[in-house]
């Protein structure tokens, strides 16, 4: 489902980025909403309230993660999916970054070489798109940003879902009222279909996260962490077989290095795994595409919480 989202997003036309993405915060709380209705799980609620350092965190994760959505969409409905997909190609390398400036990790040799050829891949592909490929940075930066503030957050992934667009939700009604009152909204000038449809935006954004906490549970991490791949991997192939976008000799090479450094990750990851714990000197990075705080807290949903959305794809 995350790897597919692009073919979602051009459905929603002739709604405008802004649009789309205030949709999408609104009905994704109504969704989550509904969800902790039905499993009549609220007790964590009254806990958040009283901790105004968790809220404060929350409310950073909630527009981080506006800006990596708001990008996200707009990039697909303007022609840059390629780009787009290489932002969750080089999310990993961004997040190992992050971990040893911001965390004081330490890395083992072949983590910094996959660092290093990342970094050889950003100026491969700044000479092929003759500027920064900003659209793939910027949804890295922010998404691994994302992963940093949830990781201090420690809240279960619906719960987590539902504060955030709790947070986002007024500010998104407020614009959406707005859009209506000047007569640009598409909400019901467009027909019950596209209302339908822009609706969907909620289900879009919480089931793939559902059912990401239903595999945590039942299935290896190490094998969730190499199906995560797939989703930058059919986006890439969405934006390259079916939208056709150009992919000179340049990008293929930036495109390569990048998944040199991705594979790796996820051989280091993998003898890392194999290693009894002991023998680990340095800590693991996740080879997901997502960040290290949804692995970490993947591992803990057997007996806790399910994993929070910093693996919410786009």
């Amino acid at each position: 489902m995350w790897g597919l989202v692009p073919l979602f997003w051009p459905l929603l036309k002739p709604a405008g980025a802004v649009e789309i993405l205030a949709h999408r915060m609104v009905w994704s709380l109504v969704f989550v909403g509904a969800a902790l209705l039905v499993v009549r799980r609220w007790a964590w609620v009254r806990e958040l309230l009283r901790q105004p350092r968790k809220l404060g965190l929350i409310a950073i994760a909630a527009a981080v993660i506006t800006v990596n959505w708001g990008l996200y969409i707009w990039a697909v409905n303007s022609g840059h999916v390629v780009e787009a997909s290489l932002g969750y190609f080089i999310n990993p390398l961004v997040t190992i970054a992050l971990g040893v400036l911001l965390l004081k990790e330490r890395l083992r040799r072949v983590q910094w070489a996959a660092v290093g050829i990342g970094f050889a891949a950003v100026l491969v592909l700044t000479v092929g798109y003759g500027q920064p490929p900003w659209i793939s940075l910027c949804l890295a930066f922010s998404f691994a940003a994302y992963g940093l503030v949830k990781k201090k957050v420690n809240l279960g992934g619906v719960e987590s879902l539902a504060a955030e667009t709790a947070i986002q939700f007024l500010p998104a009604l407020a614009y959406l009222l707005w859009l209506s009152a000047r007569g640009g909204s598409t909400f019901a000038s467009e027909g019950p279909g596209h209302a339908a449809l822009l609706a969907a935006a909620g289900i879009v954004t919480a089931l793939p996260l559902v059912c990401f906490g239903a595999a945590a549970i039942r299935v290896p991490l190490s094998t969730i962490g190499l199906l995560q791949y797939m989703t930058p991997v059919f986006q890439f192939l969405l934006g390259v077989l079916y939208f056709d976008e150009a992919m000179p000799p340049e990008r293929w090479a930036g495109f390569a290095l990048v998944w040199l450094a991705l594979t790796l990750l996820t051989l280091d990851a993998w003898r890392s795994a194999r290693r009894p714990k002991s023998a680990i000197s340095a800590p693991s990075t996740t080879m997901t595409t997502g960040t290290v705080s949804a692995v970490r807290k993947a591992e803990s949903v057997a007996s806790g919480p399910e994993p929070d959305p910093a693996d919410a794809r786009p």
